[in-house]
C-alpha cells in the first residue's frame, strides 16, 4: 500500500504520522525545505483531539502542551465584566508551539523506513505522479499547486478584510491557564498562554478601511490585557483573513485535504482541530479496509466526503456566523446583545453544550 501526500505542514506531517502507524509507505512531496519556522504562531489542540493525537498519531510529552483550563470572552463595550466563560472539571485544550509542533512530528517521521520526503523540482511532476499511477491514493495538502488549480478550484469563498497579527509575549509569571478573547471595536483579540511566562496572541483587526503600523498593534494588545506585565515583545507576523469551502473534496484517487479543504477565521481556534477530526475519519475508512484485506481505491474518499462534508459545511458556516455576530455587535451603539450573550452563557446545558462542540465538533 502506497500513499503519496502532497505539502509539509503540520497537517501532511499528521497525517503521514498516522498511515505510517498503519504500515502504510508514504512519500511526502514538497517544493522547499522548511529552513526559518515561524516562532512566533502557536496552534490550539481540543482535549478529545489531542486524546485521539496521542493514541493515533504522535504521543506528547507533558512538557510538550500547555493546558488551558478556562476561557473568559470579554467585550469592549462590558470590558468590567466576562459576557461569555466557558470551564468545567478538565482542561479544556492545549496549546502548542508550531515550529515545535513541526520539529516533533517531522524528527519521528524521518526515522521510519517507511516514509521518504522528496523535493518537488518542477510543474512537470504533478501531471507524471497522476499519469504514472505509482500510488494507490494521492492526498494534496496544498491550495497553490497543479493539481489544486486544476481539480479542485470549485470552492465557496469570503474575503474577511482582516489581517491576524500574531505575536507572543514575555511576562512576569503568573499562574497561566486562563485564555481570553477580547471583542474590541477594531476586531477580536485572543491572549493564549502557552507557559506561566508567555502568552501567545492573534489580533485579528479590519483593514479594509485602515492599516495598522507595529505601534498601534502592540498598543491594542497592551490596553486589553493590562494585567500582564510584559518583559519582551517577540516579532509581529501577520497574515489575511478569508473563509472557502471547497464543493468537490476529491477527483480520480486524488484527495483535497487540510485548509484546501476548509479556511475558517480564526477566533475560535478551530482550523487545525477541523483537520484533525478529518485525519480521524479518513483514518478509520482506511482502517476499515485494510482489515477487510481490500486494496486502497478511491471509494475510501468517495466514503470520506460523503461523511464529513456536510458537517464540515455547517460548522465553517457556525464560526463565520460567531465572526459576524460580533462584527455587528462592534457597529451599534448598546450594550443589549452582550447582555442577552451574558444571559445564554448562564444558563449551565447550553454551556456545556458549547463546550462540547468545541471540543468533538457536531459528532458528538
Amino acid at each position: 500500500m502506497n500513499i503519496c501526500i502532497i505539502g509539509d505542514g503540520l497537517t501532511s506531517l499528521s497525517l503521514a504520522k498516522n498511515l505510517i502507524n498503519k504500515k502504510i509507505n508514504v512519500h511526502i512531496y514538497h517544493k522547499k525545505n522548511i529552513k526559518n519556522l515561524s516562532s512566533n504562531r502557536t496552534i490550539g489542540i481540543s482535549k478529545n483531539n489531542l486524546e485521539f493525537f496521542k493514541s493515533e498519531i504522535l504521543k506528547f510529552l507533558k512538557n510538550d502542551v500547555w493546558p488551558i483550563k478556562k476561557i473568559e470572552i470579554y467585550s469592549e463595550k462590558m470590558k468590567e465584566k466576562n459576557i461569555l466563560d466557558f470551564e468545567n472539571d478538565n482542561n479544556l485544550f492545549y496549546m502548542i508551539k508550531n515550529d515545535h509542533f513541526y520539529k516533533l512530528l517531522n524528527s519521528k517521521l524521518l526515522k521510519k523506513k517507511l516514509f521518504k520526503k522528496m523535493i518537488i523540482k518542477n510543474d512537470k511532476f504533478y501531471e507524471k505522479l497522476v499519469n504514472e499511477k505509482k500510488y494507490d491514493l494521492i492526498i494534496n495538502c496544498e491550495s497553490e499547486n497543479y493539481l489544486s488549480k486544476k481539480y479542485f478550484s470549485k470552492t465557496i469563498n469570503k474575503d474577511y478584510n482582516n489581517k491576524a497579527y500574531t505575536t507572543i509575549l514575555e511576562h512576569e509569571e503568573l499562574e497561566n491557564n486562563v485564555a481570553v478573547q477580547v471583542f474590541t471595536k477594531f476586531g477580536p483579540i485572543a491572549y493564549l498562554p502557552i507557559s506561566n511566562l508567555q502568552t501567545s496572541v492573534v489580533c485579528s483587526l479590519e483593514v479594509k478601511n485602515r492599516q495598522y503600523n507595529e505601534e498601534e498593534i502592540l498598543n491594542l494588545i497592551k490596553v486589553n490585557k493590562p494585567n500582564l506585565k510584559v518583559k519582551k515583545i517577540l516579532k509581529i507576523s501577520n497574515f489575511k483573513l478569508k473563509s472557502s469551502n471547497l464543493r468537490n473534496y476529491y477527483y480520480g484517487n486524488i484527495l483535497a485535504f487540510g485548509d484546501l479543504l476548509h479556511r475558517i477565521h480564526p477566533l475560535a481556534g478551530q482550523g487545525f482541530n477541523m483537520t484533525i477530526r478529518d485525519i480521524k475519519i479518513l483514518s478509520k475508512i482506511i482502517q476499515k479496509k485494510i482489515d477487510l484485506g481490500l486494496q486502497l481505491d478511491s471509494q475510501i474518499l468517495k466514503n470520506f466526503e460523503k461523511e464529513v462534508k456536510t458537517t464540515n459545511f455547517i460548522f465553517a458556516n457556525g464560526i463565520d456566523f460567531i465572526y459576524e455576530f460580533f462584527n455587528f455587535d462592534k457597529k451599534i451603539n448598546n450594550k443589549s446583545l452582550n447582555k442577552i450573550l451574558k444571559l445564554i452563557g448562564s444558563n449551565k446545558s447550553l454551556n456545556n453544550f458549547f463546550i462540547k462542540i468545541a471540543d468533538k465538533g457536531l459528532n458528538i
